[in-house]
């Protein structure tokens, strides 16, 4: 009964809140947040036609799900028509320098959970089976495509300690939600363990698919002109970082200054919209205003979108960021790692501990509590060049490429789609 409730509650709040959700949308748009002209694909109104043959419904939430979906399109290629949705603009602007240059993928946003949204978007594209990434689950996405017998598939899951007590709380709501994929691909065995629990069938964990994925792309042009223009300078990036961990990278930068006066410190936000606001605050060129390094120490504020690979390889040390600050939650470390990075991460990564324990065990990350453990490693890994490649070797080493996992997923995806 709890389950049917809360089903039936959601349904009926989403209903009566379209005309606010509407309206947000539009004042996002207003903000840049959201892409105006194709704000109407929120809505479930898509003037596109639909592909022929089969298709496979991709939804990727947000930058980390799209990244972990790309090794997957690639295995796909040639074998499906794709339509895949995001919900951010910046995933649609990793989509534009990321997606296979290929007619196979269509991305669209996808619609809000709203019950005729989600139905006016089933009713137009029509697809044969649906994949959800990761952990963003709707109750009347998921619903509405039960209704219409569509197969669905929850791939890479991920389901926190945090999240599975607050599933608990609501058993059959849980088994009904969870209970409804067909097939479930989980990221790790404590994923699928809770999983299982909440009612998952068919629940498999043959890795995480952000061990498959390539290293982070570059501009090799620019990456030389850069390491020429800094060529001895000490530098280090504090990538992904969000509200608050900003200053306190910047007392760092002061702390190590002293010791190192020409250091270059990098700040990449994780949304790069707040680097205006940023380079006011801390005074400092950002690379969105197309401004260099500055010439002498300071801090450099990289509010790029997609440039990660290119700074990762620029700077030998990377702080992860969403991290120092609670309740944190943590940002990829193994984008960093990949690459060869000295990586640190802050104690508060409870969406990431299986990659920061996988990389710490393996001597390739080291977790700092504040401001002065965080000094201390950068002055260290700027002192002892050995040492710091030794870490970010290890580092690497650890993220060992599951290069068989996106076709096992791919296959997992095809069986779901009706047979020709």
């Amino acid at each position: 009964m709890t389950g049917c409730l809360l089903g039936t509650g959601w349904t009926i709040a989403a209903t009566l809140l379209a005309p606010a959700l509407r309206l947000n949308l539009m004042r996002r748009a207003a903000k840049g947040k959201e892409i105006a002209e194709r704000l109407p694909e929120r809505f479930g109104i898509d003037p596109t036609p639909r592909p022929d043959g089969p298709l496979l419904w991709i939804h990727a939430a947000s930058v980390g799900e799209t990244m972990s979906i790309l090794p997957v399109l690639g295995a796909l290629h040639h074998r499906t028509k794709v339509l895949l949705t995001t919900g951010t603009v910046t995933s649609q602007l990793l989509l534009d320098q990321r997606l296979p240059k290929h007619g196979d993928v269509l991305h669209r946003f996808a619609p809000l959970d709203v019950p005729s949204w989600i139905n006016r978007f089933l009713t137009h594209w029509q697809p044969d089976a649906a994949c959800f990434v990761e952990s963003e689950l709707w109750p009347n996405q998921l619903a509405a495509c039960q209704a219409r017998g569509i197969k669905m598939m929850l791939l890479n899951a991920r389901m926190s300690d945090r999240s599975f007590r607050h599933w608990q709380r609501a058993p059959r709501f849980a088994r009904r939600v969870i209970g409804s994929f067909s097939v479930i691909q989980a990221r790790g065995q404590q994923d699928a363990a809770h999983l299982r629990a909440l009612g998952g069938v068919h629940v498999d964990s043959p890795g995480d698919l952000k061990l498959a994925a390539p290293p982070l792309p570059v501009d090799q042009a620019e990456l030389d002109r850069l390491r020429g223009l800094l060529a001895g300078r000490p530098l280090w990036i504090a990538a992904s970082t969000h509200p608050g961990e900003e200053q306190l990278i910047a007392a760092v930068h002061h702390l190590v200054s002293r010791t190192h006066p020409n250091l270059l410190t990098i700040i990449a936000p994780r949304h790069p919209e707040r680097g205006p606001a940023l380079s006011a605050e801390i005074n400092a060129p950002r690379r969105g205003a197309g401004e260099d390094p500055p010439a002498e120490g300071g801090i450099w504020i990289a509010d790029t979108m997609g440039e990660l690979g290119l700074l990762y390889r620029l700077a030998p040390i990377a702080f992860v960021g969403r991290s120092l600050i609670p309740p944190g939650g943590g940002q990829n470390p193994l984008e960093p790692a990949r690459l060869g990075c000295a990586v640190a991460v802050g104690p508060y990564t409870n969406n990431f501990n299986e990659h920061v324990a996988l990389l710490r065990d393996a001597g390739g990350l080291v977790i700092v509590a504040e401001v002065g453990t965080l000094a201390r490693f950068v002055s260290v890994m700027l002192d002892n060049p050995g040492q710091r490649l030794r870490l970010g070797e290890r580092a690497a080493a650890s993220v060992s490429r599951q290069v068989d996992l996106p076709e096992r997923s791919a296959e997992a995806l095809l069986s779901l789609l009706p047979e020709a």
